[in-house]
């Protein structure tokens, strides 16, 4: 609501909302949502009557505020990346690394869960050239696109296997290739995902291990961008097979000379994962 305010306070007359495609996973502690291959008029309209976390939920209520405020004089489109990946990621790959360097990442359920990503540069360029589909009378206006590397994925229908890719990442640093792995079953992971979420209510601690991240990791998490494509004219500028390799040299060039193999917290964790873990919890405490 302060940028809404400032934008009509300081006379800015255009916003691009940076928004998720997890506002429309309709999901809770008992329901894992599947989104193979959907475009965004597929996907349930906001708001849902659960989400799968709060960072979905508080995107969608920003995004729904943005959307309500657009008008004449302040032009709004929302544009959503999905698993924004690139060099100097501090967030998702470090995360999934640090978990096989220390031995502890394993296959969740089949591994055949399909997905698309979004390089750095392509979540950028989706929310440049979604400003300067902003004028008076456009259709875009008010709307929700999800841009991702789109039609660059490997597979024939324009989406990754998720472990496959990963297990890439995990070679290249020298850890052992998790496809070599037994996986973990998926009722067993939900079932260990909802004791830890119960322990950590009750403790106050907020586990690596939570449902949410059981369903992210074995649902389908991939869409069709026919939207973006048309009314955005947005293409991606960076290939995945091209980003993927480049992020994967880069963490192998300056990611991996500073992890410590045996650098665990009590739980079995790099102590960055927990650090970052006990960060978040104090935010929400």
């Amino acid at each position: 609501m302060n940028v809404i305010r400032a934008c009509k306070e300081w006379g800015v007359h255009k916003l691009v909302m940076s928004s998720s495609p997890s506002t429309r996973f309709k999901g809770s502690l008992f329901h894992r949502p599947c989104v193979d291959g959907l475009t965004e008029d597929e996907m349930p309209r906001l708001p849902l009557d659960a989400y799968m976390q709060m960072y979905a939920e508080t995107k969608a209520k920003a995004e729904m505020a943005v959307t309500a405020a657009c008008c004449d004089d302040l032009l709004v489109v929302s544009v959503a990346p999905h698993q924004v990946y690139g060099p100097r990621d501090n967030l998702f790959l470090p995360n999934m690394l640090e978990a096989a360097g220390t031995g502890k990442l394993r296959i969740f359920g089949s591994g055949k869960n399909r997905i698309c990503f979004t390089h750095v540069d392509n979540y950028a360029h989706g929310l440049i050239i979604a400003e300067r589909q902003l004028f008076e009378g456009s259709p875009v206006l008010g709307k929700f696109y999800i841009v991702t590397d789109g039609n660059t994925h490997p597979e024939p229908d324009a989406y990754c296997v998720f472990w496959k890719e990963l297990d890439k990442a995990v070679v290249a640093m020298g850890f052992q290739s998790i496809e070599e792995k037994a996986h973990y079953n998926f009722w067993f992971l939900y079932v260990v995902a909802l004791i830890a979420e119960a322990l950590g209510w009750t403790l106050g601690r907020v586990f690596k291990l939570n449902v949410f991240n059981v369903f992210v990791l074995t649902m389908h998490r991939w869409f069709r961008i026919t939207a973006a494509e048309q009314e955005l004219k947005y293409q991606p500028i960076i290939p995945f097979v091209e980003g993927w390799a480049d992020t994967i040299l880069w963490f192998k060039l300056h990611w991996l000379p500073t992890f410590e193999q045996w650098d665990r917290s009590w739980f079995g964790l790099a102590r960055r994962s927990q650090q970052k873990i006990d960060i978040q919890a104090k935010k929400t405490t």
